[in-house]
């Protein structure tokens, strides 16, 4: 079953949104102004859109695997949540990306620099405490796989 969601361009100089063709279910998100930046600066990227999302749902927004790489950017959130509430009220909330720039760079209009996905909220969860979670071999711990 498809959603549906309400889009406001408030750019004409972007392209339309589209689904990452076949790599991927993320939509990527582009500039839409001109961004000079220099290193150590902090900037909220227009992304030229202003979404809707369905009661029960919420966006998630990450930069692109090549931002860093391209632009020399960090997203200062790490990751962006919008929840539903957003744009509901007026179609002039423009989804911004903020960034801080590690080196001199330059974002043009039009340029991919952020990604997304809408989510349905996650379920309620009661949690039980237990004396040890021992179900399974310890992996040692959240970010320490795949050093080798």
């Amino acid at each position: 079953m498809k959603e549906t969601i309400k889009i406001t361009y408030l750019s004409d100089k972007i392209d339309k949104l589209t689904y990452i063709e076949g790599k991927s279910d993320w939509i990527d998100l582009r500039s839409a102004e001109d961004v000079t930046l220099k290193k150590g600066d902090f900037h909220l990227i227009n992304l030229g859109v202003s979404m809707c999302l369905p009661d029960g749902y919420e966006m998630l927004i990450a930069p692109r695997s090549s931002t860093f790489k391209n632009f020399g950017i960090i997203q200062t959130n790490s990751v962006g949540v919008v929840d539903e509430s957003y744009g509901k009220t007026s179609s002039k909330d423009v989804l911004m990306m903020p960034v801080y720039a590690v080196r001199d760079t330059q974002i043009r209009v039009n340029d991919r620099v952020c990604q997304f996905r809408i989510i349905k909220h996650q379920p309620m969860i009661d949690f039980v405490e237990v004396e040890a979670n021992d179900e399974g071999e310890a992996r040692g711990g959240f970010g320490s796989t795949g050093v080798n």
